[in-house]
């Protein structure tokens, strides 16, 4: 199936619950087609999948929420929930990206709870390249061939800590919210829970309960996910540290180097070569 639209989309959703037919149901929406998620915010209730779904964002945000947990899943990373694992998704922003679902029998080498891992151009090419099969017809030898490749790629990922954990809270979540809209936003701890109608203290008990981080801690993997995302798109790294509400750009590489184990210009460039 190629870029998913409004017409064809109950078709797809309804092919995707199904676990007999392909191993793997790739997709990839982008420009146009991802049109109808580019204003504002799009809400998926609880809900699960017959199989593992696999999805990559390349451009906004998506919140996503489990019975374990909250996280918000940067982009070109790709975000794996296990067949059956109920889950809330929030969309925001202008939306595109792509992934795949997965039958239960060959999820057997992926994980067995939610996590966000890896990915490679080799991964990406194949997803585009089964994103345009027609997923109602058998597929040949060729096609199989490219999926028992693809699943490979997929099972070989490496789980990566590059997921950002929401409060639930909704106070809590308020601040959160805020400051992933205004990361150079440099207010105290105190000048946030009285923003949010909070004690100090209960701010500081709810971020360190709900997402395992004290709020510094939050604060700065928020602005290093946004870093992320910023980096990904081109950014020259001292419009990205401005933006951030870093003092200079040596502060912002230093705690990139920190975070990541190698300055961005370094990273990105052992992404695009894994």
């Amino acid at each position: 199936m190629g870029h998913i639209t409004e017409h064809d989309e109950l078709r797809f959703h309804a092919l995707i619950e199904r676990t007999d037919g392909p191993a793997v149901i790739a997709y990839w929406t982008e420009g146009e087609a991802a049109s109808e998620y580019d204003e504002g915010t799009r809400e998926y209730g609880w809900h699960s999948h017959a199989r593992g779904q696999l999805y990559c964002v390349e451009s906004g945000l998506v919140h996503v929420r489990t019975a374990q947990g909250s996280w918000l899943l940067p982009p070109h990373r790709a975000g794996w929930m296990p067949p059956g694992v109920e889950h809330t998704v929030t969309l925001s922003g202008a939306m595109s990206g792509w992934g795949v679902f997965v039958t239960p029998p060959e999820c057997g080498c992926l994980p067995a709870e939610p996590c966000v891992i890896g990915v490679t151009e080799l991964m990406r090419a194949l997803v585009r390249r089964a994103s345009s099969w027609l997923w109602e017809t058998s597929l040949d030898e060729s096609q199989e061939r490219i999926t028992a490749v693809l699943l490979e790629e997929i099972c070989q990922a490496q789980q990566q800590p590059l997921h950002l954990p929401m409060p639930m809270d909704r106070r809590a979540l308020r601040i959160a919210v805020a400051l992933l809209e205004r990361p150079q936003d440099n207010r105290s701890l105190e000048e946030w829970a009285a923003w949010a109608g909070l004690s100090p203290r209960s701010l500081s008990r709810l971020f360190r309960g709900e997402t395992a981080l004290s709020f510094a801690q939050w604060r700065q993997l928020a602005r290093l996910t946004r870093g992320l995302e910023r980096l990904a798109d081109g950014e020259p790294v001292s419009s990205v540290a401005d933006a951030l509400g870093y003092a200079s750009v040596s502060a912002f590489v230093a705690m990139f180097r920190k975070s990541f184990g190698r300055p961005p210009a370094k990273y990105f460039a052992a992404q695009t070569a894994a």
